[in-house]
């Protein structure tokens, strides 16, 4: 079980890899965005990964606040772009 999360965590770090590839040559704002929501959404999926390879329930504490910031980070994006397009 734990090979099997492993080479999941493995397979998360890639993805995280080409939302950098896309942040860094995004022909648009909104790509950005959605590869930095990519981040959270990983940055959440590693942290209960590892919250239940090390045994330690406070990771999922962390995960939570991850995500949150990572809602507010997208309603943000989206009231910012509002404002802009005015």
């Amino acid at each position: 079980m734990s090979t099997a999360l492993s080479i999941t965590l493995i397979v998360i770090l890639l993805s995280i890899l080409g939302g950098l590839i896309r942040i860094l040559r995004g022909p648009s704002p909104a790509e950005r965005m959605l590869a930095a929501q990519l981040f959270g959404t990983a940055s959440v999926a590693m942290l209960l990964i590892l919250s239940h390879l090390m045994a330690m329930p406070a990771l999922l504490d962390v995960a939570l606040v991850f995500a949150l910031l990572a809602a507010v980070t997208l309603v943000c994006f989206v009231v910012l772009a509002e404002e802009e397009r005015r």
